[in-house]
């Protein structure tokens, strides 16, 4: 199986506390011995958590689109079992004891499947006692004969042609022989025999198309040369009578055995599509195709069990519902967090630290000092720009003494003023204008909630003065409606936060059938205003839980 992948990942939307605390936790992993653990991402990055990272001179995390287990999750590093078309049959049966496996994929030589052997298939054939023709017949080629009898081709006559035969041992006396084949077609049949010359010249006379010479008898000259007369294919083979009646049997090449439909998939599919196509299938398993058709692996139900090689340690967040897509079918290791509790469960206990700050990456610097680790000076700017971030230059009701105490901190062990970081970091990205998009203005620190059974999302942005929101709030009411409507949301806000006077506005869109009364001074429709308001978290998330909660 492939190497174990840990990725520390914050909240989809990321925010700049979500993205820097991501960074700074997998370095404090890393540090602490966890070599599998990398930083990711559940989106792309807002204009501010770009700033820092250039400023700061740290690369972007991954982008993980989704973390939905898929095929590649869960291959074997070995190489895939397979088998030539022309092999016998015998060689197939090896295969399945030497590896354990129940299906063999049979390849060209390009390596691309050409159909699937399946081993209940071939024991249903060989070993189900059935009628007499049946065990006797043999379809095979004179060449794939001696190479499962590991025979000397004495004579050979169209070696390579596949033909339905039929299996005799000459096991008589040669009268008692030669009664027997008179109303046979010899032309058909493979006969096992010793060295009784009267039965092997009575068998070359009549044409039999494959006569095996058991023990390396020796055959008499005169037999050999009555039989290129009689264009009749003479093998010697070591093998006793019972062995060599036995492997004859295994003598049809696989690619006259196996079955042409069989399930295949992509390395990128996804484990679900391989429950499918097994779980109520009758086949074992299925073969994994590269892009150019070639075999990659093979993939049985008991893949189904193995767990993803993806786990995840999330930052900044405790809810699937802000998690990356896929994170409630992997393994959750850690929960590092700043947020109240949501409903994610886990099926073992982790570890799971959330406190009461003002931001993750507060929290995530407390562990580097409870480990007595010093974060680089990037790393530290990182947890620096996370922490004023999230707590507005440490103007946010959520910010608490261990945030200033933290902020000093990071500040000396990076190097920056945390003033006048929080001042450039806030200044080079608070025109709304430089957003790519409206939506991109809704969309970029947008949070998704549920309450009273319905469900919420308020997003967040920071501006220096509102001329410019005054400006594009029509817009941006159309926006929030048209996102409303295609997530199926009760409520959908978006929190204008003036960082400097301290104070936001709240415009939102809502169902006209939800009864509630915002609580704030109401502007203009769909507009409220939020004195002394800064933390979406702390000041208006409890407040709209308690307004929107269906009545008593």
């Amino acid at each position: 199986m492939a190497q174990e992948e840990i990725f520390v990942i914050g909240h989809v939307n990321p925010d700049t506390d979500s993205i820097c605390s991501a960074i700074a936790y997998a370095r404090l992993r890393q540090l602490q011995g966890l070599e599998s653990v990398r930083p990711a991402r559940a989106g792309n990055l807002n204009r501010q958590t770009e700033f820092i990272l250039q400023e700061l001179a740290v690369p972007q995390p991954q982008l993980l689109a989704d973390v939905v287990p898929r095929i590649r999750d869960v291959l074997s590093d070995q190489p895939p079992v397979s088998i030539a078309a022309d092999a016998p049959l015998s060689r197939a049966l090896e295969l399945f004891h030497l590896h354990n496996i129940r299906l063999l994929p049979v390849v060209d030589e390009r390596q691309r499947p050409l159909g699937m052997l399946y081993l209940k298939k071939v024991s249903e054939r060989f070993l189900v006692p059935s009628q007499e023709r049946e065990l006797r017949r043999v379809y095979a080629s004179p060449a794939s004969i001696c190479r499962c009898l590991k025979a000397t081709a004495l004579h050979a006559v169209d070696a390579d042609r596949l033909e339905d035969l039929n299996l005799y041992v000459a096991a008589m006396s040669a009268p008692t022989f030669a009664d027997k084949m008179h109303n046979q077609d010899m032309r058909r049949m493979v006969l096992i025999a010793a060295d009784r010359s009267e039965i092997l010249r009575v068998a070359v006379e009549n044409g039999v198309r494959v006569l095996v010479v058991v023990g390396s008898l020796p055959v008499p000259e005169e037999i050999l040369e009555l039989a290129r007369r009689q264009q009749v294919t003479v093998l010697s083979t070591a093998f006793d009578t019972a062995t060599s009646t036995w492997l004859t049997r295994l003598a049809t090449p696989v690619g006259a055995l196996a079955q042409t439909e069989f399930a295949s998939l992509r390395p990128q599919d996804r484990i679900e599509q391989l429950r499918a196509a097994l779980l109520h299938s009758d086949v074992p398993g299925a073969a994994v195709l590269n892009d150019d058709g070639s075999l990659l692996a093979v993939v049985t139900k008991s893949n189904l069990l193995q767990p993803s090689r993806r786990k995840l340690i999330l930052v900044d967040h405790n809810e699937l519902g802000q998690a990356v897509a896929g994170a409630d079918k992997v393994e959750i290791l850690e929960i590092i967090d700043h947020h109240r509790l949501g409903s994610l469960q886990t099926e073992k206990p982790i570890r799971f630290i959330n406190q009461p700050l003002g931001s993750t990456c507060t929290l995530v610097a407390t562990l580097y000092q409870q480990a007595a680790l010093t974060p680089e000076p990037a790393i530290a700017g990182l947890m620096l720009a996370g922490l004023l971030s999230d707590t507005v230059l440490l103007k946010s009701p959520t910010a608490t003494a261990i945030d200033r105490d933290m902020a000093d901190w990071l500040g000396r062990c990076s190097g920056l003023d945390p003033q006048e970081f929080g001042q450039r970091i806030f200044s080079a990205t608070s025109a709304m204008s430089a957003y790519s998009s409206l939506e991109q203005v809704v969309l970029s620190d947008f949070k998704q909630f549920e309450a009273g059974g319905g469900r919420f999302g308020i997003g967040q942005v920071e501006v220096v003065g509102f001329h410019e929101f005054h400006s594009l709030k029509g817009e941006l009411a159309a926006q929030l409606e048209r996102l409303r409507q295609q997530r199926d949301l009760a409520l959908t806000g978006l929190l204008v936060t003036d960082i400097v006077a301290g104070d936001s506005l709240l415009l939102v869109s809502h169902d006209s059938t939800l009864p509630f009364a915002m609580g704030y001074p109401q502007l203009e429709d769909g507009l409220y205003e939020l004195k002394g308001v800064l933390s979406r978290k702390k000041q208006l998330l409890p407040h709209l839980l308690k307004v929107l909660a269906p009545p008593v």
